[in-house]
């Protein structure tokens, strides 16, 4: 029989939490106890990333106890480079019977994430697949927006090209607008203040825009404001600081 691929929640960022004398694991806030003793038993990860896979591991350890040391749990790279001839080999241990986990660098795999296709390849093959709770940026920045939580869509990256960008934000707010539907995008971090630019000056004044930024972490800032207010706190040299930190972005025409 083939094994089962978990699709494991990784922290949003937040592998450094210490803790306090006699205060619970940081890692209990974030992802349920449940998840962390599965997790804890695999010795072989499908990851994003393998350097953050085991900063990962090494934080559950600290929490739960591994079945086997770092040193001996096996980790295969999946990433946007991964060629799709690559894939099946990625689940011969699962086809000959062992379980697996797929990693994504941050959240939840698979949802904006590569790994989508290795669940799709292990469905074809019959694989039991078992999606576990944990932290979703995405989800996170819905429910702290305030803005339409009924009916959302996730675009995503924008293009880099700054025209291009402005046609495209002013597409998705035409889109919002028509169809009442919160509008998602995300950014590499350090042009998060052109995003913020772009979409201040591109949106119409009523617009909402929320910006969530290091979602989960103790630096977590969720701020939704008009396009105008966006505008104007921004000629004041008030922008918020996420420079270089992860942030979603979110938009609601009215």
């Amino acid at each position: 029989m083939p094994g089962i691929l978990y699709l494991v929640p990784n922290t949003l960022g937040s592998a450094e939490l210490s803790t306090e004398p006699g205060a619970a694991h940081p890692l209990e806030a974030i992802i349920p106890r449940q998840v962390q003793v599965i997790t804890a038993g695999l010795d072989y990860f499908v990851a994003e990333n393998a350097k953050s896979t085991r900063a990962f591991l090494k934080l559950l350890g600290s929490s739960q106890g591994l079945a086997r040391p770092i040193q001996e749990i096996e980790i295969s790279e999946l990433n946007v480079n991964t060629p799709a001839a690559a894939l099946p080999a990625l689940l011969a241990p699962l086809l000959a019977g062992r379980d697996g986990g797929l990693i994504s660098e941050a959240g939840v795999p698979a949802v904006a994430d590569p790994g989508a296709n290795l669940v799709r390849l292990a469905h074809q093959h019959g694989i039991q697949v078992r999606p576990l709770v944990g932290p979703s940026s995405l989800l996170l920045a819905v429910m702290a927006s305030g803005l339409n939580g009924q009916s959302f869509a996730f675009n995503g990256y924008l293009p880099t090209d700054a025209e291009a960008r402005s046609k495209r934000i002013r597409q998705l707010e035409d889109r919002s607008r028509k169809e009442k539907q919160t509008q998602l995008f995300i950014e590499t971090p350090y042009r998060n203040g052109a995003m913020l630019d772009a979409l201040a000056q591109s949106c119409q004044p009523g617009t909402l825009i929320c910006v969530a930024t290091d979602l989960s972490l103790p630096s977590e800032t969720v701020r939704t404001r008009t396009a105008a207010q966006w505008q104007a706190a921004l000629t004041a040299r008030q922008a918020p600081d996420f420079h270089k930190k992860p942030t979603v972005f979110l938009l609601l025409a009215d």
